[in-house]
């Protein structure tokens, strides 16, 4: 897409583009002096969609705009700017974004000055925003993954000069390093040890969204962290598109073994970590996580398919019996471990056959819990120019198949703890009843207990009285 009217619009084949360019970090985010107060006297409405690394982008906007003097509300009616901060990983997530647009258009009627932002993903992907700009023209404001440290002058420009405002910029991405945040946990932190990647597995979007692998020096990332720990947070999560990458781009021989290994001997008392590639995931980092106890016992492993060939089409570089061989040392080394995982249903031209091997592999680790998904095209990318000749029906009839046999899995893998005593760091209580409080074990199930004195970041023992396919219920001894 080609600037107009001084935008800056996305460029799918300038986001593909991987140079050996040394990544650039920055260290010099400041509100300039004339936008100080430009959110004095306004609230902000924020909407994330999406994964964890949404979340993270979501703390830093709403630091930015509590540092420009804004207020945070919580539903779209009280504000004066709505953020949709969006995912791009599948089509019905867009879609979900577009029509909530659509939705709430009609503020506009009751607040001409309310200005409209969309940011994330969904704003790196030349179709959407070629759409938004023909079609809803009440969009005051996109941004995209790579410039969130540029909100205040984008605002500023939107806001003061009246200007439909959008700035996309399609490169392999910086490391911006001291950006406010707005921690919206009080004892779970979201971490960011690295951006991007470079596996461009035939189906996603991630890297023409998110730039290349990237990631921040070891001293940044535990500055934060002690920062977290003093603040009093009990568990912390490493981010990345593909965490496991981390420091290759450093020239890191183990990279992300070693942090894990420097943030273990930290006083934090859980260290948790995602999104895992299976190619990248090494017997060392395996090894360390096995060596420390508060290193959690829950992996997400995505496979997407059980077939060999399948994978090979989508890109994912290993086989099946590579990612059973990682599955099974894993199990081996560390005890008590819990797996969760990704499944596409319905990739281009998927047989029968393919499918079933798909269903064995199901059965061979038998997943504490599995993400299934149909294939969503994702414009731009290589699998969406594939022909498909597997009506939506049968991909329908297989992913409730799939749901079924992970259903029966789940169910087994929680029976497994009843009657045992486990660790739940507690997230809360139920609004309808004080003495029901949930929260996580170390394999991160949900348990719901009965409790009289908690309160939230404890870490309490659990008996589980009863268990169900996707919860645990006990009591608190």
């Amino acid at each position: 897409m080609k600037k107009e009217n001084n935008w800056n619009l996305p460029n799918l084949k300038l986001a593909q583009m991987r140079t050996k360019d040394k990544v650039k970090v920055e260290k010099t985010f400041a509100i300039p002096e004339n936008m100080m107060n430009i959110g004095a006297g306004r609230k902000f409405y924020l909407r994330t969609y999406g994964c964890q690394a949404n979340e993270r982008d979501g703390e830093s906007i709403a630091g930015i705009l509590e540092q420009l003097e804004f207020t945070q509300v919580q539903t779209p009616q009280e504000a004066d700017l709505i953020i949709f901060n969006t995912c791009a990983v599948r089509k019905n997530a867009e879609d979900k974004v577009i029509g909530e647009l659509g939705h709430l258009k009609k503020l506009k009627l009751i607040n001409p000055d309310l200005m409209f932002a969309l940011c994330g993903c969904m704003a790196q992907e030349e179709d959407v925003v070629d759409l938004i700009i023909k079609k809803h023209r009440h969009i005051d404001l996109i941004f995209g993954t790579h410039n969130i440290h540029r909100l205040p002058e984008l605002l500023y420009n939107a806001m003061m000069n009246k200007e439909r405002t959008i700035e996309v910029f399609s490169k392999e991405g910086d490391v911006i390093e001291n950006l406010p945040v707005k921690r919206f946990g009080t004892h779970k932190a979201w971490v960011n040890i690295m951006y991007g990647c470079d596996k461009f597995c035939t189906y996603c979007i991630v890297p023409y969204t998110r730039g290349k692998e990237r990631s921040r020096e070891l001293e940044d990332i535990m500055q934060e962290i002690h920062v977290l720990i003093a603040e009093g947070f009990k568990e912390i999560t490493l981010l990345g598109q593909n965490v496991n990458a981390y420091g290759k781009d450093l020239g890191l021989e183990n990279g992300f073994a070693d942090l894990m290994e420097s943030v273990a001997k930290c006083d934090i008392p859980r260290i948790r970590f995602t999104t895992s590639h299976p190619y990248d995931f090494t017997k060392e980092m395996v090894d360390v996580i096995a060596k420390y106890d508060n290193i959690m016992p829950f992996m997400h492993l995505p496979v997407q398919s059980g077939d060999s060939d399948m994978l090979k089409i989508m890109g994912r570089r290993y086989s099946v019996e590579q990612y059973k061989e990682l599955f099974d040392y894993i199990n081996e080394k560390i005890k008590n471990c819990s797996f969760s995982t990704d499944i596409i249903v319905g990739f281009p031209n998927e047989s029968k056959e393919q499918f079933q091997r798909t269903l064995d592999l199901v059965d061979y680790c038998k997943f504490d819990n599995a993400f299934t998904f149909i294939y969503s095209p994702r414009e731009g990318t290589p699998a969406a120019k594939m022909e498909d000749n597997v009506p939506f029906e049968e991909k329908q009839e297989r992913l409730q198949r799939l749901m079924a046999k992970t259903n029966v899995h789940a169910s087994a893998k929680n029976l497994a703890w009843q009657g045992k005593v486990v660790k739940v760091l507690v997230d809360g209580m139920s609004k309808k009843n004080k003495e029901i409080y949930s929260g996580y074990t170390e394999q991160n199930k949900l348990v719901n207990f009965t409790a009289t004195d908690v309160k939230v970041g404890d870490i309490v023992e659990v008996k589980i009285n009863e268990a169900k396919t996707w919860t645990l219920d006990g009591e608190k001894i």
